[in-house]
């Protein structure tokens, strides 16, 4: 909305010109996102305890985390408060990657929203059934890869693209659509799953939105995505302020969540994101780039079906507790170091993800 009324304003006075740059406006939505989180925290924390959303803990689970029954949970919605506005206030709103990554984000964080309502209701933590979770989540990702598939402008825009492969994409066709559904649901769950600590899935969700960034301005800047190599698709560049929107309000969200934490996101916030990273990724054509950067989430979500499945043909069990990051603490390793070595490991992968733009 800022946005266009600087681009009308610029008629008057040529300083609002500035704001036609996606760097500028990016910059902007990361304080705006930053600053409403940080401002509206500790009366949204307040009014969780108030109305008693505290965190249901699983009874078999590690047991220091028995002491974090009761923190206030559902603090996710800050998050998507903070990523709307920034969004609103500074993207392009006549683009279409900008709607379908918001409204993504928002019909995962609502489901999320349910979900964490019911465990609340019961006071307990099962919330929505598995299969009308897993649906709601699926139903919303096919009709954002269908919008997209049946908006595309050109060819590379529903193509699979490889890494470290100069000039080569494999055309998808209607594939693009099963392709597109999977990796948001998977990539909304890996989060979810990682979300067991404090501030363990926020700062490598911020992480990767920051490294996606990088790949939205390149590839939906002509130039720079001949020189690199990788597909050009006109108009994704918008979607870099939305990357910038989750790094601030997932820093903002990290100042209360970080060890110990006054507040959990919960599955509002863990689902939104990871269908927030996870539209990014198929927008830029950059699906296996998520799947590197993202390392940690794949991780932790390989080691719960590794457990599963040695259970259930086995009877035994691979790891102490599945996800990984329980397994790690059942070993002995103090909380803070799990989430510290995670957030390290996710740097390295980002790093590595970010080289892929020029190593073809």
């Amino acid at each position: 909305m800022l946005y266009h009324l600087a681009m009308w304003l610029e008629t008057f006075y040529s300083g609002f010109n500035v704001f036609q740059y996606i760097t500028f406006r990016t910059i902007l939505g990361v304080l705006t996102a930053l600053g409403m989180a940080l401002l509206i925290g500790p009366a949204l924390i307040q009014r969780l305890v108030l109305y008693q959303v505290g965190q249901q803990v699983r009874d078999d689970g590690p047991e220091t985390h028995l002491d974090k029954a009761g923190t206030p949970t559902m603090g996710g919605a800050l998050i998507l408060v903070a990523i709307a506005v920034a969004t609103l206030f500074w993207a392009d709103l006549t683009n279409r990657y900008v709607w379908v990554a918001l409204l993504v984000t928002l019909a995962f964080g609502v489901i999320g929203g349910v979900d964490d309502a019911l465990k609340l209701i019961r006071q307990d933590s099962q919330g929505l059934r598995a299969r009308t979770k897993f649906g709601l989540q699926m139903l919303a990702a096919l009709l954002a890869s269908s919008f997209l598939f049946a908006s595309a402008g050109n060819p590379i825009e529903t193509s699979l693209v490889l890494p470290l492969v100069k000039d080569w994409v494999f055309p998808l066709g209607i594939g693009f659509v099963a392709l597109a559904t999977l990796v948001i649901v998977g990539s909304s769950n890996a989060v979810n799953l990682t979300d067991g600590l404090d501030g363990l899935a926020v700062l490598p969700t911020v992480l990767v939105a920051g490294g996606l960034a990088v790949f939205a301005y390149a590839s939906g800047h002509q130039v720079f995505a001949d020189y690199l190599g990788i597909p050009s698709v006109p108009g994704v560049g918008e979607l870099v302020i939305f990357c910038g929107a989750i790094v601030g309000a997932g820093l903002g969200f990290l100042w209360y969540n970080t060890y110990p934490a006054q507040v959990f996101m919960g599955d509002v916030g863990a689902l939104a994101l990871g269908a927030a990273l996870g539209i990014v990724a198929v927008s830029v054509r950059q699906e296996i780039v998520l799947f590197i950067m993202g390392g940690v989430f794949v991780m932790e979500t390989v080691s719960v079906m590794v457990q599963v499945l040695s259970y259930k043909l086995t009877g035994r069990r691979v790891f102490r507790m599945a996800p990984l990051h329980h397994h790690y603490e059942l070993k002995g390793w103090p909380e803070p170091r799990v989430i510290v070595r995670f957030w390290i490991v996710t740097v390295i992968l980002v790093l590595i993800g970010l080289a892929m733009l020029k190593v073809r």
